[in-house]
This record gives C-alpha cells, structure tokens and sequence, in this order.
C-alpha cells in the first residue's frame, strides 16, 4: 500500500544519491510523544517530526503529544516553492530532523541547530549538503535542520489588508521560534542539553537568526548564534511590504477586499504568484520579515545591536568572493565585461547609491593591476553581501557583545573561476565535502579547511567561544584590530581585512536588500 509516508521516503531517498539508509532502532521516548529513527555509520538519525501545524497565512501551533509509536525514518515535505529539486512539497511542511551518537536524556551534549539558506523564497535542510551525519559524529554534538514556511505562505504581509492574518509578515520566523520550543522541551531526550542550543544558518538562515535576535518570542531559546553570510541589518518596512502584497495580489488577480480567493486557490497558483515584479527592487518580488509591530517591534541592527541578544555569543562569517555565486563567470554580464562597460554592469549588482564610476575609478587607482572582472566581483562583494555583515560586527562591539567574525578564503575546487563563492562554506561545516553540489572536492586541503571550521563551530556550540586547540588564537571582534579568522587550507588571523574596502563603502548609507 503506498501512503504519504512511503511518498515521502521515495521523493526525500533520491536527494542523496547512495545514501545508505538506516535500520530501525528502538524508539526514544519524549514529551511529544515516543519516535522509532534509524541507525546509520554509529549514528542514531530521526527523520521528519512534526513540530508545528499552520492554516494558510495563521500562525504555527504546536502539535499535541502523539499516542503510539511515529515513525521518524523519512524526512518531511518541503515548503512550496518554484522548482522541485528538494523533493515533496506541502504546505505541511513543519518537520525538523536529528543526529545524536547517544540518545540518553544524561548525554548532555550540545546542540547544533541548522536553519537554510535560499533567501526567504526557496531551499530545504533536505539537501545532501546539510547531512548531519559527519558533523554529529566529528563533534559529538546533537544536529538538528529545519524547514518552515517560505515565500508567500511565510512572509506575505496581509495585516494592513485583512485582520484575520495579523501575523502573517512573519510566519516563517514564528515557524522558527516554534521549532527552537519543541527543541527546548524534547531535545534532552535525544541526548542534547536544552541549554546550550546553537544556532547556525548559512545565507536566508543567518538572516533568519539576525531577525530572530531581534524577536521578543525568541527569548531565551538560543545560547550562541552563528551567521554565515546571512545578514539582516533592517527589516522590510511595513509600507514597502504591503506594496509588494498589493504587486502580488496583483499577479494572481485577487482584489485585496476579498482575501477569500487567496486562501481557496491551490497553493500551485500562489507559487505562480512569485514571478510578480517588485514594486521596490525590480526583479521578482521580495519576501522576507516584517517590521509589524507585534512580532517584530524594532530593526535587528540598527540604530543599534538589540540589547535583547546581546549577550548572546556570536560568530559572523563571509566569504571572500560572495557574488562570484550570483553573476556567474561565464554569465552574459561578465563575458565581453571592459573598462568601457564595468560601471553600467556594476551598478545594479552594487545593491547601494553610490556612483559606479567613482567606485571603478577608485579600485583602479587602488589596485591597477586587477582586471575588470576581479573590480567586479571584489566591489560588489564588499559592497553588497560583506557590508551588512561588518555594520552588526561592529554593533556588537559597540555593545562589548562577545562576538567573533571569519572569512572564508579557501576557494573552489572544481570551478576554480568561482574562488571562495556564496553557500561554499556549508559543505566545509557540515564535512559533506563529497556529496551532491559540493565544490570544495575531498582532498587534504579540502578536508584541512573543513576540520578548521568545523572544529571552530564545535568549539562555540560547546562553550560559547570557537577557539581550539588546533587553530591559532582567535580574538573577540573589537573595532581597534577588528581580527578576523580567515579559514582556508591553513587558517590564520588577521586584522582588518579589506579595511581600504570597507572605508570606501561605510562613505554612503547601508540598504538591507528588499527594506
């Protein structure tokens, strides 16, 4: 007989080609009520559990404790989204999953928990790269990845149109802080100490930790955060947010007097709703969390580092060539890029107002040997996707928060054009380094870089501090020597990278993309 689970085992088994799936195991016994996982390399693995239930644009609600045994053994479907890459989708798609090497309540061990990138709009802890297997393992620490809602069904901000759905701009953060609860309250059993919960997200999910660091509900629910390459320095404003409803409503047809037609359509049609264009940026529309003043009642960081979070451990990390993962070398735009061409390609790629001949003119001085496609790709980096980053590293020092912050220098393996590109550094913390999508290829210097990062995460998951024995001295971000841990075949410290760059920029105002 095939069911929704045996579905969900077929879509989930494809996503990691000749993954060895596991053998049931005894169930683990919690407050939610007792899962039967599987065993895999030494590893005890528990595969889509259900944390939360939402109707279409409400809010999450728990799930009541289950009678019986559930079966864990397969992971859940994945928010609805353009393409289907990850597998099932559903708009029940509120399912987290765990690695522990021991599942005893007085195992104690850190937790690890994972949150995706894809922007707000796409992506699944179901990819092979975020496996928490090698990590769990090399760690010994409980790994645990989540999904929650994204795009429309996560962030549509409906609260100016419609009472019902008050909470709306910011489900999927509430689907978030949802997760972390269930996490408080079972994680123990698992082996994993409630208290010292980490949490980590590369791209959408740092951002979706930034914001979280910021929300009143999430208090107390996290003891270290790391951010990789993930930002929110300002949230979307409610103005800006309603236009982009009203420019997605518009697509879909739907009046914004009889929100009924959105709630009846398959979610199919929402997803359609997507390629709207953004009243605000161009582009397709943005999704992501809203200053509501309920949920959200001030910006992550700005005027300031929330005090809220602030003793909260912190690790920020970039990497040294983020947009070589945007604009792909061999792209259009970069392929007859010319001095004579540069700015005009540039400027939107910037994501700020600042003249681009000035900026081109000023590299060239600086660095007269960089071609046009190394200009490129270096401004737009440090302009773009390093820049939120270096304005909340620097709040926090402000602030005297403990915060650290890394660059990731090691590049790609297999396409060496792309250097060290936006999301190379999950596959480095998680040691997937062979599986589907990675570039980091699996030799010594591979697997010297990922020991490096995952060796300092580890660190902070366990103490709130990511030195190690095995890396040189890693000191606390301060705004007179600003260290920095550059990770890359031999890890090292320096002091203010890119400090001319980061001058150059900090001259115009920071806009968070999409506020």
């Amino acid at each position: 007989m095939i069911n929704r689970r045996t579905l969900i085992g077929a879509a989930s088994a494809t996503l990691i080609p000749g993954h060895a799936w596991g053998q049931s195991t005894a169930p683990v016994r919690t407050p939610a009520g007792a899962l039967q996982g599987t065993t895999e390399g030494g590893m005890r693995v528990f595969r889509g559990i259900c944390y939360g239930r939402a109707e279409r644009f409400r809010a999450p609600v728990p799930v009541p404790a289950q009678t019986g045994i559930q079966r864990a053994d397969a992971f859940g479907p994945v928010a609805p989204q353009s393409g289907g890459r990850y597998g099932a989708q559903s708009e029940d798609c509120l399912f987290l999953n765990i690695w522990t090497a021991d599942a005893r309540p007085t195992a104690r061990k850190p937790v690890m928990l994972y949150i995706h990138g894809g922007a707000y709009s796409g992506g699944s802890v179901t990819d092979p790269l975020n496996d928490g297997q090698v990590l769990a393992a090399r760690g010994d620490v409980v790994v645990v990845t989540v999904n929650h809602r994204l795009n429309a069904f996560g962030y549509l901000y409906l609260a100016r149109l419609d009472p019902r759905f008050a909470d709306s701009g910011n489900l999927g953060q509430l689907d978030l802080i949802l997760a972390l609860r269930w996490v408080r309250d079972n994680i123990a059993a698992f082996g994993g100490d409630p208290n010292r919960v980490m949490v980590f997200g590369q791209s959408g999910g740092g951002a979706k930790i930034a914001t979280m660091m910021g929300m009143p509900a999430a208090k107390g629910l996290f003891h270290r955060a790391a951010t990789m390459s993930g930002q929110q320095v300002t949230a979307s404003g409610p103005l800006n947010a309603t236009a982009r409803t009203r420019a997605y409503l518009g697509k879909l047809g739907v009046r914004e007097n009889d929100l009924d037609a959105l709630l009846a359509m398959p979610r199919e049609k929402l997803i359609e709703g997507l390629a709207a264009v953004d009243p605000i940026l161009g582009g397709g529309v943005y999704f992501g969390p809203v200053l509501d003043m309920k949920w959200l009642t001030r910006h992550p960081f700005w005027p300031d580092a929330i005090p809220q979070s602030n003793a909260i451990p912190m690790l920020l990390g970039n990497t040294h060539d983020e947009t070589r993962a945007f604009v792909a070398p061999g792209s259009a735009k970069m392929r007859d890029l010319g001095w004579d061409n540069i700015a005009e390609r540039i400027a939107p790629e910037l994501r700020i107002d600042i003249l681009p001949e000035w900026v081109i003119a000023e590299y060239r001085a600086r660095f007269p040997n960089w071609s046009p496609e190394q200009v490129f790709y270096d401004a737009t980096t440090c302009g773009r996707s390093w820049r939120g980053q270096v304005i909340e590293a620097e709040e926090r020092a402000k602030a005297g928060a403990p915060g650290w912050v890394y660059q990731l220098d090691f590049g790609s393996r297999t396409d060496p054009r792309r250097g060290a590109f936006h999301s190379l550094d999950i596959a480095l913390v998680f040691g997937t380094l062979g599986a589907e999508g990675s570039q980091t290829g699996t030799a010594a210097d591979a697997r010297a870089a990922s020991k490096a990062m995952q060796d300092g995460f580890v660190a902070f998951a366990r103490t709130g501090d990511p030195n190690h024995a095995g890396l040189p001295r890693w000191p606390r971000y301060g705004l007179d020597k600003r260290a920095t841990m550059v990770f890359d075949v031999r890890s090292r410290i320096e002091n203010d990278p890119r400090k001319w760059q980061r001058e150059l920029f900090a001259r115009v105002p920071y806009i968070q993309p999409g506020t």
